[in-house]
């Protein structure tokens, strides 16, 4: 029940401020989010590779207004390549994106049109075009040092157009990654589409509040959506990535992967840093694939929120770090 609450928090100018003066927030946060530049980053991935684990980096902020701070997003990103090329970490470490910072939310004269795969194609408004033009050097640079861009998606009203940034990127990067999201009504339809040779795809629950209209409501439905959705993509021929800390959706997932015949190669699983880590070492000593997803950043509190939203045990964590420290 907290879930939504705390979502429609994470857009509060008010509750931001409160819970970034608290004394004890930055101490949580390091939690989740292990530093704020490139330098403080650089020890964490080494430190994760080192220990058999592979990354996906994300340099959080998403609230973008004016397009240079769109450009700033994609010089933080190709920085981020830069630091990672030098260290020879591009085959440890990939990128993941949101569009939302690459200026896709701006107004804009410009259109794009998408050929979907039936149907009419969309018409895309705003600034669609210039996260395109944002994040492709971002692509290039990455598939420079051996290592690839996922897109996450954000919510169900910016998922068309991902989805044909997608679609575009790959034709040149055919290697580029995208998100879906089990609780939305359309992603076992995204997925039969997805689900093809070569593809990258991460299948996630869903961190967004979203209206019943277009996404399940209650955790068994979205539970039961997540199982439907990745045997999808296990039966299909692409490379499925399991996001999920759910020891039981874990299970599950290692079963489908044993009946569609996958080797340990064929299919990862992602986990966000900070949660269920001896997990990530578990997994990764049975020989799985162990992805973590590190953010870093100063502009981090639209992300520690959704953190706090999408599992009850990282709220009490929160709240009785507030209480013993605050």
């Amino acid at each position: 029940m907290l879930g939504p609450v705390i979502l429609a928090a994470s857009r509060s100018d008010r509750m931001r401020r409160l819970i970034s003066a608290a004394p004890v927030t930055k101490q949580v946060v390091d939690r989740f989010i292990p530093g704020e530049t490139v330098d403080e980053i650089v020890p964490i991935i080494q430190d994760l590779s080192d220990r058999g684990l592979e990354l996906t980096m994300d340099v959080v902020g998403e609230d973008i207004t004016r397009p240079e701070q769109a450009a700033a997003a994609r010089d933080a990103y190709l920085a981020l390549v830069d630091r990672l090329g030098e260290l020879e970490l591009g085959t440890r470490a990939e990128m993941s994106v949101k569009l939302s910072m690459f200026g896709q939310a701006l107004p804009s004269p410009t259109t794009a049109l998408f050929e979907g795969p039936s149907g009419p194609a969309p018409t895309f408004q705003g600034g669609h075009e210039l996260a395109l033009a944002n994040v492709r050097p971002v692509v290039e640079a990455a598939a420079a040092i051996g290592t690839t861009v996922t897109l996450d998606a954000e919510d169900h009203t910016t998922l068309d157009s991902m989805f044909a940034i997608h679609e575009e990127l790959r034709k040149d990067f055919p290697q580029t990654g995208c998100v879906i999201q089990a609780y939305l009504f359309r992603t076992e339809a995204d997925a039969r589409r997805l689900a093809e040779s070569g593809s990258r795809v991460r299948l996630v629950k869903g961190a967004y509040k979203e209206p019943a209209e277009v996404a399940y409501q209650q955790k068994h439905e979205i539970d039961k959506a997540y199982v439907r959705i990745l045997k999808v993509l296990m039966e299909g021929a692409g490379y499925p990535m399991i996001g999920s800390h759910d020891p039981r959706l874990i299970s599950i997932a290692q079963e489908l992967a044993r009946t569609a015949g996958r080797k340990l190669d064929e299919y990862e699983f992602q986990m966000l840093y900070g949660i269920r880590s001896d997990e990530h070492l578990r997994l990764a000593a049975e020989g799985h694939r162990m992805r973590v997803y590190t953010a870093y950043g100063t502009d981090w509190y639209g992300y520690f929120m959704r953190r706090l939203a999408e599992k009850p045990a990282n709220l009490r964590f929160f709240a009785r770090s507030m209480i013993s420290k605050g």
